[in-house]
């Protein structure tokens, strides 16, 4: 669908044209019912809907009841009852699943409608309606059946999306090009404070520490119009970085421990998990228990691929401050166990491609130009052995490619065994997404003078873009087809895209080459 098409126009307005459909709207509950409903605020919906983790035979089904959104939400302290239809057809004559779900106020009114029974690679359209209001319509997919070998998946790479940087344009453009589904690898908001010289203000007085204040940050974070309409148009595949929570966290150590006592760091993250379980289309496993939340998960695409989604913050040590503790020996990025679980997913894998969502980057990044090294020790840089020994099991695991982001900018990599040795054996490829807002509009000069200097000393990196976009994959048995989407601007409503490179996967064999 182009941006100003009759198809596009009218999946964005459909939310608004079922609004004239109450009467047959006033159909889902008995008479009883409806007579017994106490009206609820205007603008229930702000939110919006959202969709996410396709199975073959299910998909979840989001939203939130918010009439005040960046207030608290604006709701009354009740539990209340939210009808939800799913049909083959946006106009629901084709109704396939309808229930009611409870949005309770303990969890913000947010509703998780995990539905099961669809069938496999199929697109779906939903809707919720409460108190005689009706939701925008969303639009769906399921993934394809569990033994189905051929096709192809559209698949979408997005992260780092900055609301005081710029508005989230990249989307406009990426509802235009219309994947099956987004992968969504951290910073879905930032934790930072109102800056009075910003493009858009945070909202708040200061960062966000308790539950009401991070529920507002998601909040205002959603009512951003391109992202909003993407959301509702495919669905997502998400997981947090840092600014969730706060800058360069590992597991339950923050950025600046001498200013968040552990006790008052543990209540934030009970906080913030909370609030990002609320906020995002997610199954009942990443209900939060108090500060932990189950993240890492799999999901299946048919035969053609397996993506295995990492969380990089959780289970960490904390940061190296030094090359020496950078390669301790000790220091884990994913914790015992999540590291036995992502083998046995990679070495048991039956898919022809096995993705892996990993937050930051995997690659070496050597900042020091000339003899010696010097890394980000927030990255898999810090924690080198065991990102060292992955790299020697990637030789057994059939065509791996990486997908990250966190750096905001473009970073295409081959994954070497060994990146002290430049002539090791490539054993994968990465692809490191800039960002969708994050450090705005760039100065494109400067980006090159700091970075085409380092190149020799990194001959891994295929490609280097300090452009905001996202990255736009065509899955297939022999290839993986890469575009680096990107906009002209972030600091407009509106941008012109294009596509900044072109690259290519082949099965087989390992890396990545600029087409």
């Amino acid at each position: 669908m182009t941006a100003g098409s009759p198809d596009r126009r009218r999946f964005l307005t459909a939310g608004a044209a079922v609004l004239g459909a109450a009467a047959s709207a006033q159909l889902w509950l008995p008479a009883a019912a409806r007579a017994a409903e106490t009206p609820l605020p205007d603008g229930v919906f702000s939110l919006g809907v959202s969709s996410g983790d396709p199975l073959p035979d299910g998909i979840v089904l989001w939203t939130r009841l918010a009439p005040d959104p960046l207030n608290g939400g604006g709701m009354p302290d009740r539990v209340v009852p939210v009808e939800w239809q799913l049909a083959e057809d946006h106009r629901f004559r084709k109704l396939v699943r309808r229930g009611t779900a409870q949005a309770r106020p303990e969890y913000g009114h947010s509703v998780h409608v995990d539905v099961r029974g669809l069938r496999a690679d199929r697109r779906y359209w939903y809707r919720f309606r409460t108190s005689g209001q009706l939701s925008p319509v969303g639009r769906t997919r399921t993934a394809p059946h569990p033994h189905s070998s051929g096709g192809s998946l559209r698949m979408a790479l997005a992260s780092c999306q900055n609301w005081q940087h710029g508005y989230f344009t990249p989307y406009a453009d990426m509802l235009d090009q219309d994947p099956d589904v987004v992968v969504f690898v951290g910073d879905y908001i930032y934790e930072s404070t109102p800056s009075a010289t910003a493009l858009r203000r945070h909202e708040g007085t200061g960062e966000p520490f308790s539950l009401v204040q991070y529920r507002n940050r998601y909040a205002q974070y959603r009512t951003d119009p391109d992202l909003a309409a993407m959301q509702a148009n495919a669905p997502f595949v998400v997981s947090f970085d840092d600014h969730e929570v706060d800058n360069d966290f590992a597991g339950e150590i923050p950025q600046d421990p001498d200013k968040q006592p552990h006790d008052a760091f543990v209540a934030r993250l009970t906080a913030a998990y909370q609030a990002f379980y609320e906020h995002m289309p997610v199954r009942a496993t990443a209900v939060p228990d108090g500060p932990h939340i189950r993240m890492h998960r799999r999901l299946e695409f048919g035969r053609l691929a397996r993506l295995n989604v990492l969380d990089t913050r959780q289970y960490r040590s904390d940061q190296a401050t030094s090359q020496a503790g950078a390669q301790d020996p000790s220091l884990t990025m994913l914790g015992a166990q999540q590291k036995r679980w992502l083998l046995d997913g990679l070495k048991d894998s039956p898919a022809r491609w096995n993705l892996i969502a990993s937050q930051i980057m995997m690659a070496e990044t050597d900042l020091k130009v000339g003899e010696g090294k010097l890394w980000f020790y927030d990255a898999w840089d810090g924690y080198q052995a065991e990102r060292n020994a992955f790299l020697q099991e990637f030789k057994q695991v059939r065509n791996p490619v990486v997908l990250s982001g966190d750096r905001h900018l473009t970073m295409i990599s081959d994954l070497r065994e060994d990146y002290a040795d430049p002539d090791s054996a490539v054993v994968g490829a990465e692809f490191v997404g800039t960002s969708i807002s994050s450090n705005g509009d760039q100065d494109q000069e400067a980006f090159r003078k700091e970075w085409d200097p380092r190149r020799p000393d990194n001959p891994h990196w295929k490609l280097l873009d300090a452009h905001r976009g996202y990255h736009l994959f065509d899955v297939r048995r022999d290839g993986i087809d890469a575009r680096v989407r990107v906009v002209d601007t972030v600091r407009q409503p509106t941008s012109t895209p294009s596509t900044v490179a072109t690259l290519r996967v082949e099965a087989g064999r390992p890396g990545v080459e600029v087409v």
